[in-house]
């Protein structure tokens, strides 16, 4: 035979190893499959009450405001330059709204009790694309003080644009809103983190103890592993012990013998 055919061989005796062990790993998952389905279950309800009785939920309130600047003319329309430039300065106006004189007005005004830092923490600025519109959103425990904070905000960030930036108006566009549902934590969302991790989990475990299981269990696993014959087999029936018999089959010898 020659070296590449023996080569070819062996390809396909590895092959055909790998689809049969492939096989038995997905027989086990499948024999698991309750165990797998149940622990699923398990983790998602796990979820589910962590995230209801340890995670305090937040609401956010989003207010948006739109500044003209000194140059723009509003009897003609802007032109793509002008909108390039407008974008470019609303980013300048998303920093000012964090900027530590507007976060103390903001402070002072609501008598929080916390530090500038703190606050910024809770906000987030953003701007659509190619437009001049503003978004603040601040995120509290409270929605009614997530509002007061919103609004606050874009009273004081609108006097340090005006004042500032040079800026001729800055007008409202959405006032902030009063949340009635949580932004966070999204329950669904964990319980589906919950779940892919108890699949994940339990799965890992079965394949561990199946990788770890070097027991013979069928005539075809003696050929496999230990590359002997199998010449006939004995099966036991369901319910009963070879080894308890052999034993009582012992003691009813020795009781025979003693009796002569």
């Amino acid at each position: 035979m020659s070296r590449e055919n023996y080569g070819m061989m062996n390809q396909e005796i590895q092959d055909d190893e790998v689809t049969i062990d492939l096989m038995e790993l997905f027989s086990a998952l499948w024999a698991k499959k309750t165990i797998i389905i149940l622990s699923a279950i398990f983790m998602a309800l796990v979820a589910f009450v962590g995230t209801k009785m340890f995670v305090t939920p937040k609401y956010t309130s989003v207010t948006k405001l739109y500044v003209m600047a000194k140059n723009d003319d509003s009897s003609a329309s802007a032109t793509y330059s002008e909108l390039q430039s407008g974008s470019m300065l609303t980013k300048d106006y998303m920093e000012l709204v964090k900027s530590r004189p507007v976060l103390e007005k903001a402070i002072s005004k609501l008598k929080l009790d916390m530090e500038p830092e703190e606050l910024a923490e809770m906000i987030t600025t953003e701007t659509p694309t190619d437009t001049r519109i503003m978004s603040i959103s601040v995120t509290d425990d409270d929605p009614k003080e997530a509002k007061q904070i919103a609004d606050t905000l874009r009273k004081s960030v609108s006097v340090q644009i005006t004042e500032i930036m040079n800026a001729d108006s800055v007008n409202t566009v959405e006032e902030g809103n009063l949340p009635t549902s949580p932004s966070s934590p999204n329950v669904k969302k964990n319980m589906m983190l919950g779940a892919l991790l108890g699949l994940v989990i339990s799965m890992g475990f079965v394949v561990l103890i199946f990788i770890l299981d070097d027991t013979v269990k069928t005539p075809d696993d003696v050929e496999k592993y230990l590359g002997l014959n199998v010449l006939t087999s004995i099966p036991i029936q369901e319910g009963s012990s070879a080894p308890k018999r052999a034993k009582q089959q012992r003691e009813s010898r020795n009781a025979v013998k003693s009796r002569r």
